[in-house]
């Protein structure tokens, strides 16, 4: 997503998608219906592009932003109710928990009759807790595999701490804990910490004790004080996520007696007891700075300002298999304030995406029998193999790059896996039990499935071509410490790749995204690790100064990019994300060109080849977006908004003559100013 590693687009993304054709016959290749042609390409070209499209779209309700992500995965969600519920009629087994599952959360009158009772326990537990040795022990139960910090937006989990299991920095051929920094139930430290914030945090805070109140819970007003104050001291401990991005510093290794001396505070023993992890020997610590800090917290901050907190997470993490109410005050919060949504969206697309969660792969297996046919998988791995190659030259014409680096780089580049569609083994859900008519103990059993699956794999094997993403995923990823890529059966479709449509389409399309995330091999953190997955300093130090300095060219060219006059974009946020688009544009034209063999693509549409292939690049990436959700998405996520993305073809030569594009057009680089970071 690992970067469950590097992905393509952020949940908060949200977006972007081309209009379907409105006429009998499918549309194929780009959509001249999108496009603003009385604009001139040089002067707005997203506007240019996707202007039409902008103007006649509306956001869904239900949505905080919308576009060509959202509405593939409107279609996944869809095929994927259509094959849940068949479950429920005749199947068995496996499947047979599919749709147990999903029936189980679209109960609704079964949840409200059971009102609070079956969180009840879990509520009784913590009020129960008499001292810091016992807050230690349930923050330690509380551990989930929930976090994963090369792939987050914002590197969070609701809980204190969280576990991600994958291979090692310096042993990549075994699995290894490491853990990182969380507690915060906004999504950013940055809402707690920037005045500019203090309407959110009054609504979070209303929030809170509003969800206090409906469990039961006495003196919720002063409770949800007494947490809100809590989480802005964890904010503060925290690292930032410009920090947290940075992989070199997050190789800390401590031993199991280093946590009581690094760390005091916190009863790390009781912790370790209460995570099951009481035997494993040393983990990676992410953020060693945020440790001390957190763990200090739970000796410093009164015992009565933990119970709330714990309480509250407790019903904030179930509020959706709750009584209405509590979903739909959660939804309040997270839906309207944080992202502008006016509606929730329907209770079967949230049974969907929990049914995913729980048994992803179950579904997968479905999907992908049903969606991704042979032919498309072979034509997808066609297109990987001349990206790949395509990248391999583009190593080789780099004259700033010593031979030996560039061994290295070409190196990591053929030994990578690159996953099409699904899976080559799945996973095995006997252990799972799921009850019909139980929905909050079907969550709670998945959260700890999942918990008990990742920590039983540390210090075992690592299987390199394992999957972090379903194949009904509408997304992409690059799997670092795995030196592996996954292009789920779901995104390999239109907008991104169509199998009627030309090259010049296809390229522009789904090509950029591939080469997107071949990209992250090389970006400011892959770059990090070597052909095996290992942390590791393949670079001279003259070859990654200069791969360094073109970085700081793309930041300083993002940052001035505003979407609205009191906000912009944080260049170094986004690097990794601006530097995935900048070199997997240039690679896929490359590939084009090479795929072409000198074949002129007919016109399509009246667009020659070259402006068939920057136009499918921006139409993909059409989006619209609510303000709040946007402001959101700046303030948190490693990518760049959509629109921003899009003029990625600044950097791009052909694009230029592709368009006519003029010295003295608002877009117009320089050719020393166009940045080619590989």
């Amino acid at each position: 997503m690992q970067r469950a590693i590097r992905m393509l687009c952020a949940v908060a993304c949200s977006a972007v998608l081309v209009t379907l054709a409105q006429a009998d016959a499918p549309l194929i290749g780009i959509d001249p219906g999108m496009m603003e042609t009385t604009i001139v390409p040089g002067t707005d070209f997203a506007n240019y592009a996707d202007g039409a499209w902008l103007k006649r779209t509306v956001i869904p309700a239900d949505q905080p932003a919308w576009g060509s992500f959202s509405q593939l995965n409107e279609i996944a969600q869809q095929r994927t109710r259509e094959l849940i519920e068949a479950t429920e009629k005749t199947g068995t087994g496996e499947s047979r928990k599919v749709g147990d599952y999903y029936a189980s959360f679209m109960d609704e009158a079964g949840i409200e009759a059971k009102t609070l009772t079956p969180l009840k326990p879990q509520l009784d537990e913590v009020a129960a807790l008499t001292d810091k040795a016992a807050v230690s022990l349930a923050i330690g139960k509380s551990l989930r595999a929930d976090v994963d910090p090369l792939n987050n937006t914002n590197f969070n989990t609701e809980n204190l701490f969280g576990i991600w299991v994958a291979p090692g920095f310096s042993d990549s051929a075994h699995y290894t804990p490491y853990l990182m920094q969380g507690g915060l139930g906004m999504p950013a430290r940055e809402y707690y910490l920037d005045a500019k914030h203090e309407s959110v945090r009054t609504a979070y805070r209303a929030y809170v004790a509003k969800a206090l109140a409906l469990a039961g819970i006495a003196a919720s007003d002063q409770k949800a004080a007494a947490i809100l104050d809590l989480e802005t001291r964890i904010a503060k401990a925290q690292e930032s996520i410009v920090d947290t991005q940075d992989v070199v510093k997050a190789n800390n290794v401590w031993q199991r007696a280093d946590f009581a001396a690094n760390a005091p505070g916190l009863d790390w023993d009781q912790f370790f007891k209460g995570a099951q992890l009481a035997q494993v020997p040393s983990f990676i610590v992410w953020q060693p700075s945020a440790f001390t800090g957190l763990s200090a917290l739970v000796a410093s901050e009164p015992l009565d300002s933990w119970k709330a907190w714990l309480a509250f997470h407790r019903i904030n993490h179930f509020a959706g298999v709750l009584p209405k109410a509590f979903g739909d005050a959660r939804f309040g919060f997270y839906g309207k304030t944080l992202s502008g949504t006016p509606e929730q969206e329907a209770r079967w697309k949230r049974g969907v995406e929990r049914a995913n969660d729980a048994l992803g792969d179950a579904i997968g297996k479905l999907y992908a029998a049903r969606y991704f046919p042979p032919a498309a998988k072979a034509k997808a791995q066609e297109m990987v193999k001349n990206i790949i190659a395509a990248w391999g030259r583009r190593i080789d014409a780099l004259t700033w790059m010593t031979p030996a680096t560039k061994a290295k780089a070409k190196e990591k580049l053929f030994a990578l896996y690159v996953g099409i569609g699904y899976p080559e083994t799945w996973r095995d859900y006997s252990a799972l039990e799921v009850v019909k008519g139980d929905a909050l103990g079907n969550q709670a059993r998945a959260d700890l499935y999942e918990y008990h699956f990742n920590i039983g794999r540390i210090g075992k094997p690592v299987n390199r071509h394992e999957w972090c993403m379903d194949p009904q995923t509408v997304n992409a990823v690059n799997l670092p410490l795995q030196n592996g890529l996954n292009f789920p059966a779901a995104i390999l479709a239109r907008p991104f790749f169509d199998a009627a449509a030309n090259d010049a389409f296809n390229y522009g399309a789904i090509g950029a995204v591939i080469g997107h995330e071949i990209s992250h091999t090389f970006d400011d953190q892959g770059a990090a690790f070597d052909a095996q997955g290992r942390l590791h300093n393949w670079w001279t130090k003259a070859d990654f100064a200069h791969f360094q300095q073109s970085g700081k060219a793309l930041v300083t060219q993002y940052s001035a990019y505003q979407p609205f006059p009191n906000l912009a974009v944080n260049g170094e946020q986004t690097l990794g994300e601006n530097t995935a688009d900048n070199a997997g544009l240039l690679a896929s034209y490359d590939a084009w060109h090479t795929a072409e063999a000198g074949k002129p693509t007919p016109l399509d549409k009246g667009f020659n080849g070259e402006q068939q292939f920057f136009l499918a690049f921006a139409q993909q990436w059409a989006t619209k977006t609510r303000e709040a959700a946007e402001r959101r998405q700046v303030l948190e996520d490693v990518h760049s908004p959509p629109e921003f993305r899009i003029l990625e073809v600044r950097n791009v030569d052909g694009w230029y003559a592709a368009f006519d594009v003029k010295p003295d057009q608002k877009q117009y680089l320089a050719p020393a100013a166009r940045v080619h970071v590989w």
